[in-house]
């Protein structure tokens, strides 16, 4: 699919995720962003790039939305109210997804965190879905797989193309979960790590994962394509800290526990054979994560 030129309708922009693919898309497409945008200073950052924000809020009534050739749906709520959540990204993804019945192409950008914690063993795509992310976010998962279903309902319904793409461990420019690992290791606080370890993702850069959007749109289908979506290259909790550590000189405290997320590595086959391999390692990844948000912090 040709991104170039094309009108696109990007959910959450000012996420840390979406915020690379409308910085990434504004130069060379008519993009629209929407969010709830509360706060002026988000919807002034939008417009500086050259998008063009829409206030909604997915849990409520959507305004009428332009036509569009494509719709990048990354927006997610977090609340921990169940009610708010399901509505949100359940009720709230079909609404969309109907307002945009002309599209070309829809990308529903679901999560790992839908499929039920297997100790190591890798999840492909018709591994059994669960509640993986309980122990920290109790609506999160449940809601992720609400909303996949009602996405490919609604493709099947309106008759428009679908990928729905289970994503990993987004991070780059923009921070990242690693990220978070490191505002901890500053702070001298412990990073809760599960007892059954290694803790094992697949950590994916905001290039490759802009990268793989032309793409990801082309495979969209009725009824939905599924895939999973991460970076090629695994790697755990306990060795990106060390790395992090290597590179700042900060220490690592990992604290085992049951109040963790578990290891969670995904089988790539069918992202490699239908996208290819990613490009970025998460070490070379890491480091320019911390090059761009706290330089100061790299050892010389």
């Amino acid at each position: 699919m040709e991104l170039r030129g094309a009108r696109v309708l990007v959910s959450g922009p000012t996420s840390q995720v979406a915020q690379a693919v409308v910085r990434a898309l504004a130069p060379g497409s008519r993009v629209f962003g929407l969010g709830r945008l509360k706060r002026p200073e988000e919807r002034r950052a939008l417009e500086a790039l050259g998008v063009e924000p829409i206030a909604a809020d997915l849990a409520g009534e959507l305004p009428a939305l332009p036509e569009v050739d494509f719709v990048l749906h990354f927006a997610v709520v977090k609340s921990g109210d169940f009610a708010k959540d399901l509505r949100a990204n359940a009720e709230g993804s079909g609404m969309l997804l109907s307002r945009c019945r002309g599209a070309r192409a829809f990308l529903h950008v679901s999560s790992a965190a839908v499929y039920q914690y297997a100790g190591h063993a890798r999840a492909a795509e018709d591994s059994p879905l669960g509640d993986n992310h309980r122990v920290l976010m109790p609506t999160y998962s449940l809601a992720k797989i609400a909303a996949e279903s009602t996405v490919r309902f609604a493709a099947r319904e309106l008759g428009v193309p679908v990928t729905i793409a289970r994503l990993s461990v987004p991070y780059g420019d923009a921070g990242g979960w690693p990220w978070y690992h490191l505002l901890m290791m500053k702070a001298g606080v412990p990073i809760p790590v599960h007892r059954e370890q290694p803790n094992v993702y697949n950590p994916l850069h905001e290039d490759d994962y802009v990268a793989h959007l032309p793409r990801l749109l082309a495979l969209a289908s009725v009824p939905a394509t599924t895939l999973n979506w991460g970076g090629s290259e695994p790697a755990s909790i306990e060795e990106w800290t060390a790395w992090l550590s290597e590179l700042t000189g900060l220490p690592a405290k990992l604290e085992p526990t049951e109040r963790a997320l578990g290891s969670l590595e995904l089988d790539l086959t069918r992202m490699h054979e239908k996208l290819g391999r990613t490009r970025v390692g998460w070490r070379d990844g890491l480091r320019r994560m911390v090059a761009a948000r706290s330089p100061e912090l790299l050892k010389r």
